[in-house]
């Protein structure tokens, strides 16, 4: 099985334009901002989310994200998410990384693969403790964050506050 994980680029095309359809609007509080668009609309999808992680044209809530996709043997699965820094909203919901699978894609180990890629990223950006939250009821997501370190802090509102030491 050949992994690979694809910072996103201007460049992405329809293969990634049709996951993010499949993805639906998110679930489990991962948001997918690009369901529903239009293909003639992804290509302003891809340069807004690409000054977003340049943290240009930022709202006053918003830090730079990262944005990511799992590509497994020439196929992408899922996308990911990583911040370099949080606010106070995302300490409590969101933290330093959300990820998500196409529904048809899932069961097969690809969470836990895109978890463990996206935490070499959040070391490269030099972050050693990287904070992950989940709904409490999420089963799958709470395996995947536990499989790579992940040590419930707490749990409040539903929702789960993992960290992981990303010393490593």
């Amino acid at each position: 099985m050949k992994v690979e994980l694809r910072e996103l680029s201007l460049e992405d095309g329809r293969d990634i334009y049709d996951m993010l359809q499949k993805m639906g609007q998110g679930e489990n509080g991962f948001e997918n901002s690009a369901y529903g668009i239009t293909y003639e609309e992804f290509s302003a999808y891809l340069e807004r989310n690409h000054n977003i992680s340049r943290g240009i044209g930022l709202s006053s809530w918003q830090v730079p994200q990262t944005m990511y996709w799992l590509v497994i043997d020439g196929k992408p699965v899922g996308i990911g998410k990583l911040r370099s820094r949080l606010t106070d909203a995302l300490l409590r919901v969101g933290g330093h990384i959300g990820y998500g699978i196409t529904p048809s894609e899932r069961g097969k180990g690809y969470g836990k693969i895109m978890l463990a890629e996206l935490l070499k990223e959040a070391k490269k950006k030099k972050i050693e403790d990287v904070l992950l939250t989940c709904n409490e009821d999420n089963i799958a997501s709470r395996k995947v964050i536990e499989t790579n370190g992940g040590k419930l802090e707490n749990i409040e509102e539903y929702k789960c506050r993992y960290w992981i030491d990303n010393r490593r």
